[in-house]
């Protein structure tokens, strides 16, 4: 369903990466027997994003209920657009960490890129910390959602970022196993 509506690599690759940053958290989480349903909530949070980035999650609510799928599905995918356009709260805690991983997912990435190898494994919370404060520096990627992510988790924003990069990292290895 992802590569139905989507074609760019980094596309394709934020939904692999969103995915399994979700299904890390709910193994850590205690939500192990929820696992794919976590993952597929992250795979298909931006099924809408390529080709109608102005209708970002209202088309998805579209596509979604024309294939009867599952009203808990469409609900925690749509969520994570709340507050910028969507009036659509995160109300589960699996909806809550989607809202508050996905943009912190491309933050890490970003960060990743300018390091030698260009691989997650290489980032350190203290150097994700100085480019989390550096606001132009994946300017693309809200501070103000993650921080928002974090205080509907009643995490510390220290948590999120660490626990987010643990979990990009895990996936990194995965990937090169």
């Amino acid at each position: 369903m992802l590569q139905q509506y989507n074609r760019e690599p980094f596309h394709l690759q934020h939904g692999e990466t969103v995915s399994a940053v979700m299904g890390w958290f709910a193994q850590k989480l205690g939500y192990g027997d929820e696992r794919s349903f976590w993952e597929q909530v992250g795979l298909l949070h931006d099924l809408d994003f390529e080709q109608w980035p102005e209708q970002h999650c209202h088309k998805t609510r579209e596509i979604m209920e024309s294939l009867d799928l599952d009203p808990r599905l469409i609900h925690a995918v749509i969520s994570h657009g709340y507050g910028l356009g969507i009036d659509v709260k995160p109300e589960h805690e699996m909806e809550k960490i989607l809202y508050a991983t996905d943009e912190l997912t491309g933050l890490i990435g970003a960060v990743a890129l300018i390091h030698p190898n260009k691989r997650v494994s290489e980032v350190s919370l203290k150097s994700l910390k100085k480019k989390y404060k550096t606001l132009n520096f994946a300017a693309g990627c809200s501070r103000e959602v993650i921080e928002r992510g974090a205080e509907m988790l009643c995490w510390p924003l220290d948590q999120l970022l660490s626990d987010t990069l643990e979990a990009m990292k895990w996936y990194e290895g995965k990937q090169n196993a």
